[in-house]
């Protein structure tokens, strides 16, 4: 019997990819009418300047522990408790505007990418994103299991996804964020304390993400049974299997009456 489900939050519930998508593609429209550049080529090429840059820097191993990508260091703060946080805080200014800096002169424009860094991070703010179908899964889920939500990040940047789209918390028990944590998905280590402020067994509980790697992998390391989200069609990973995959929030009821029986 099912008594806990946790959710991962990150394009499982909220719409975390389109939500950059948007950002990026109203940032880059407003420079290829300032600086004659083409927008598509200018996401490109920032992206990928994001990605170098960020592996750069000396606190490249605590954001892969945590789970923080590139592009969440785009538009966080990184305020938050421990040393290595308080580290990506200082560094964080620099590294927004150099990969737009980076990104303008791989395509031959020299200017200091403080206007976009801004630009972006206003964009990203006002673009919250949710699927369609997350607030009514949840509605018939709450008071029926204690629910979950377990997402890797740091806790400035999570609550503040939690912050602009308000709606979300209140259906969630717990709420535990990977930096607060101090290891995130797929570490055994949180799935363990998700069970234990549940007072869950592994066989009680189900862990339902979109990502292999971190939800359906950590998942399985502590004998939890799992749901994939793929609603990309992505290809099956050849050792890390699921014990369910659905493609929308919505097939996950008829999983949990099975589960009942």
């Amino acid at each position: 019997m099912i008594r806990t489900i946790i959710f991962d939050l990150d394009d499982t519930l909220l719409w975390d990819a389109k939500s950059i998508s948007t950002a990026f593609n109203k940032t880059c429209k407003f420079a290829a009418e300032k600086y004659g550049v083409d927008s598509a080529d200018l996401e490109t090429a920032v992206r990928e300047s994001a990605r170098e840059l960020y592996a750069s820097y000396d606190t490249y191993a605590h954001t892969q522990r945590i789970g923080i990508n590139p592009f969440e260091g785009l538009w966080g703060t990184f305020d938050d408790p421990g040393e290595q946080f308080q580290r990506m805080k200082e560094i964080i200014p620099d590294y927004q505007r150099s990969a737009w800096k980076n990104g303008l002169a791989k395509l031959g424009i020299q200017e200091d990418g403080a206007e976009l860094a801004v630009r972006f991070i206003a964009e990203r703010k006002k673009s919250p994103f949710v699927y369609n179908e997350t607030f009514s899964v949840l509605d018939q889920l709450k008071g029926n299991y204690t629910l979950v939500l377990l997402t890797n990040g740091a806790p400035s940047l999570q609550n503040t996804k939690l912050e602009i789209t308000p709606e979300i918390a209140p259906y969630f028990d717990r709420i535990i964020i990977s930096g607060a944590f101090g290891i995130g998905k797929p570490d055994p280590s949180i799935f363990d304390h998700v069970l234990k402020e549940t007072g869950s067994s592994a066989d009680e509980a189900l862990m339902i993400g979109d990502n292999l790697l971190t939800d359906i992998l950590g998942s399985s390391r502590v004998g939890m049974r799992s749901v994939w989200i793929n609603r990309e069609g992505n290809p099956e990973h050849p050792t890390i299997q699921p014990t369910f995959e659905i493609e929308n929030l919505q097939e996950l009821l008829p999983i949990l009456e099975k589960l009942k029986r």
